[in-house]
């Protein structure tokens, strides 16, 4: 090590993950129950420390798929976290990422065994650490994109209704939206396509199902609401 270094403390730095799903109609987040120190007890955002040989992007994704089984993910950085006293057990520097992942896929037994569970974000428990800054951040970036980018149809299975679709917007947005005016952004963005099927089960008249192309979003990124 370089003497320029040695001048300056060292500090652990940690990588904590929200990861957002739709459960029964809802927007949950993905949360753990610490079972140790600091904070027992208490729930916290899923994370862990950043090995030697790990980049940022890499320690994120190991602590996803440890969680969830799953990868290839939709993940974004949200931001770094250096309050002195984030952390009562030591100097910690924290980065958020926010994930979003089709809930049906999720590895539920792993989510057992990690003390996680599914939380509405409407009865968010008491969260450790400055968790629930990094919750609002993460939201707010998460919204920034909702409607510019497609991000938000990872959270749908592969055919969807309008229906499904919107209450999504909706429930990401926090505000209810025309369904005219909706289902006519829908028609404007080709990376949207019919299927040709249609949806009998929740359904008594049979929804249309879509899907989304991502070629052809590939090919002229038309995707605003």
């Amino acid at each position: 090590m370089s003497d320029f270094y040695k001048g300056y403390g060292q500090f652990y730095v940690s990588v904590d993950c929200v990861v957002f799903g739709i459960n029964e109609g809802r927007l949950s987040v993905l949360l753990t129950r610490r079972a140790f120190a600091p904070e027992l007890g208490k729930w916290s955002l899923i994370g862990g420390f950043v090995k030697p040989t790990e980049s940022l992007d890499e320690a994120a994704r190991r602590i996803l798929h440890e969680l969830t089984g799953l990868d290839n993910v939709y993940m974004q950085q949200v931001g770094a976290f250096g309050e002195i006293e984030r952390d009562p057990g030591a100097r910690v520097i924290g980065v958020a990422y926010y994930a979003l992942i089709n809930f049906d896929s999720c590895d539920r037994r792993r989510v057992e065994e990690y003390n996680g569970a599914w939380v509405d974000l409407s009865e968010l428990p008491e969260l450790g650490f400055d968790h629930p800054l990094m919750m609002e951040k993460a939201m707010e970036r998460l919204r920034a994109r909702f409607v510019s980018e497609p991000v938000g149809l990872t959270l749908l299975p592969e055919s969807f209704t309008l229906s499904q679709l919107q209450a999504l917007f909706e429930t990401v947005l926090g505000k209810p939206m025309d369904k005219r005016n909706f289902r006519k952004r829908v028609t404007e963005a080709p990376c949207i396509e019919p299927t040709g099927e249609k949806d009998r089960v929740s359904s008594k008249r049979g929804a249309a199902l879509y899907r989304f192309n991502p070629e052809t979003y590939a090919r002229d990124h038309k995707f605003k609401f």
